[in-house]
């Protein structure tokens, strides 16, 4: 029996994107969830008219935006065995979600990460601060929890049961490493798949000026070592 899949999607000014991004989501998955993050353009007409499931979370922030596909989800009568968060800014590349969800179905890994490999990344497609920020992170987690990650990278899947269980709580640029962080501190089983990235469709909401990518990097390191010393 095939598992039940749903797909979120924040979404912030992505009305040039995120057709191709739902498009592109391979039919094995149920459901697409697009969370408009209280988006200016035509987001939310272009999300809908491309047949996914549009919610809309004012208060802007990454994380923000995927706790409220997540409770969502949680009023569903019938909840998923495996949630798979993408960037709508058509960056990955949507129909390799099979390969991302397979060690799941086929390993029973709790939670997958997609590793954007310099191999397999178009070049410019992440900033330095992207590069560097991901390689300090993953130095750091592995030094003070023995951690195999190589990245943060947006293209995840997880069991939905295990995504409850961590209890997630970051409303912007933590997300990722929040719940690395904390499938670490539960023992949960991971792994990573590498997957190709491109530039995105747009400008980074994040990476793409030097406030945001000092915030994030703050935000990313405090979760460290909130867990560090715990």
């Amino acid at each position: 029996m095939s598992p039940i899949i749903k797909v979120i999607i924040p979404a912030f000014n992505e009305a040039d994107s995120i057709v191709h991004v739902i498009n592109e989501i391979p039919s094995s998955v149920n459901e697409i969830i697009v969370v408009n993050n209280n988006s200016s353009d035509n987001t939310v007409l272009n999300a809908e008219n491309a047949g996914a499931t549009v919610l809309t979370e004012k208060r802007k922030g990454y994380g923000y935006a995927c706790l409220k596909g997540m409770a969502y989800i949680d009023k569903q009568s019938k909840l998923p065995d495996i949630v798979v968060f993408i960037d709508g800014d058509y960056s990955d590349y949507p129909e390799e979600l099979d390969k991302v969800v397979a060690p799941i179905i086929n390993q029973n890994m709790d939670l997958v990460i997609g590793s954007r490999t310099k191999e397999l990344r178009e070049a410019g497609s992440m900033t330095f601060p992207q590069i560097f920020g991901n390689a300090l992170a993953t130095f750091l987690m592995k030094l003070f929890f023995g951690a195999n990650f190589t990245d943060l990278g947006p293209f995840r899947a997880i069991k939905y049961e295990k995504l409850k269980k961590l209890e997630m709580e970051d409303k912007t640029y933590g997300w990722t490493v929040e719940m690395q962080l904390k499938a670490l501190r539960k023992k949960m089983a991971y792994t990573e798949v590498p997957v190709r990235y491109k530039k995105r469709i747009g400008v980074s909401k994040v990476s793409g000026t030097v406030k945001g990518a000092i915030f994030a990097g703050v935000k990313i390191l405090g979760w460290i070592f909130k867990y560090s010393i715990k």
